[in-house]
């Protein structure tokens, strides 16, 4: 009996938890293999520069242009997708003095600069915050041997090292995450799942009133799904509505997750709705404000950015859902005339173009937006606490997931 008993706890004692903690690898970091493959086109890039150079040629890096123009909704995949259209960054340019905007080479340095420094961090296996990474760039654009000092900065804010990021992501087809740079952690969640952190397990409807809350690198060396059972995921657009949902313990009730990207979410945040949504199942639905940025935000989560497209096959979610705010809902849910927002100009403009996107283009996303656009004013999800504070919790949200309220 007892070699036999033995045996049994042999076989058995690979749990879920401990095959997770033997995935998780070493530290928040992304897939060792990934950030050496991102180096090495770092080194590719870098090469062609000097090349170039070698060949008494003006150096210069192509970076695939981010912009509406070089993006097309895929209609079968229905995500954003990028196109091949790129720009030569030129070290020696005189297009841009002529219309009045500078020469390229301070991009073009820019852009070797970042690299340079991405790359010190994956031969070193660290990673760092956008932040400290833009404070490691902060210095002086370096000059010839026996030229003086320069006193220019090489960026003098992060809203310029930001978008530079993101163009050496794309230019090395790799993410930030793989190129050691991640962001400061947005968002939370919480609801009857049980994850693997870098290791450790957590229980995520034990987080008590804050939540857990999202890193920015989820990959599946770093957080793994142990037990789940959720029938669904609910994305919030704002932190503060979600406490609403977090303190009515609304995910207890309907068995869901809820989470929050503090707005806009960030990649952490729409990584993880992939995953879960990809990984186990999950169905997507997405809770936002009635106005031209929450139906942008949607888009972002559910064909992928405009910006960014270069990442939608790993974070849009075509099947997610807007569950609401809805332009019929202030007759639908008796909101009085004074609660809703009028519409700025900024406003209409926003609808105007989202209108425009061909993936807004079903005739149930039309009527939403010119009914928004002909009532004149927005909604936002507190409005309805004008009735009760839990009403959204308690009646809103439970009418319109049963009567399938929703928008695809």
């Amino acid at each position: 009996m007892a070699k036999s008993s033995k045996k049994t706890t042999k076989r058995s004692g690979a749990t879920p938890e401990k095959k997770a903690r033997a995935a998780g690898g070493k530290g928040s970091k992304a897939n060792p293999r990934d950030r050496e493959a991102a180096g090495e086109r770092i080194i590719k890039m870098a090469r062609g520069v000097v090349g170039l150079v070698d060949k008494g040629t003006d150096p210069y890096v192509e970076i695939p242009q981010r912009t509406l123009s070089n993006v097309q909704f895929n209609e079968k995949k229905r995500i954003i997708e990028l196109l091949d259209a790129k720009q030569k960054r030129m070290f020696f340019s005189l297009l841009g003095r002529r219309q009045g905007e500078g020469s390229q080479a301070k991009k073009f340095m820019q852009t070797l600069r970042v690299a340079e420094v991405c790359k010190r961090l994956i031969d070193a296996d660290k990673s760092t915050s956008i932040r400290d990474l833009f404070y490691h760039l902060k210095l002086p654009i370096r000059t010839l041997p026996g030229a003086p000092k320069s006193k220019e900065l090489i960026f003098d804010d992060q809203a310029e090292s930001d978008p530079i990021i993101e163009d050496v992501e794309v230019a090395v087809s790799a993410l930030r995450e793989e190129l050691g740079v991640f962001a400061e952690t947005k968002g939370a969640m919480v609801g009857p799942m049980t994850i693997v952190d870098n290791g450790d397990t957590i229980t995520l409807s034990r987080m008590g009133s804050g939540g857990w809350a999202v890193p920015s690198i989820v990959e599946p060396n770093v957080i793994q799904f142990v037990k789940n059972s959720a029938k669904y995921i609910l994305l919030i657009e704002k932190g503060a509505v979600w406490q609403r949902f977090n303190q009515d313990r609304f995910w207890e009730k309907e068995q869901c997750m809820i989470i929050h990207g503090g707005g806009q979410p960030p990649r952490g945040v729409r990584r993880l709705l992939f995953r879960m949504h990809n990984e186990l199942k999950l169905p997507v639905y997405v809770l936002l404000d009635n106005d031209p940025w929450g139906y942008y935000i949607y888009s972002v989560v559910k064909q992928g950015s405009i910006n960014l497209a270069f990442e939608s096959q790993r974070m849009a979610i075509p099947a997610a859902r807007f569950i609401g705010m809805s332009s019929f809902d202030a007759e639908k849910f008796d909101i009085p005339s004074q609660i809703p927002t009028p519409l700025k100009d900024q406003d209409r403009q926003r609808a105007k173009e989202v209108r425009s996107y061909p993936w807004f283009q079903s005739r149930a996303w039309q009527k939403e937006i010119k009914h928004m656009e002909s009532l004149g004013v927005k909604l936002e999800l507190e409005a309805l606490s004008n009735h009760d504070i839990s009403f959204i919790t308690e009646v809103y949200l439970p009418r319109k997931m049963k009567e399938k309220g929703w928008l695809d």
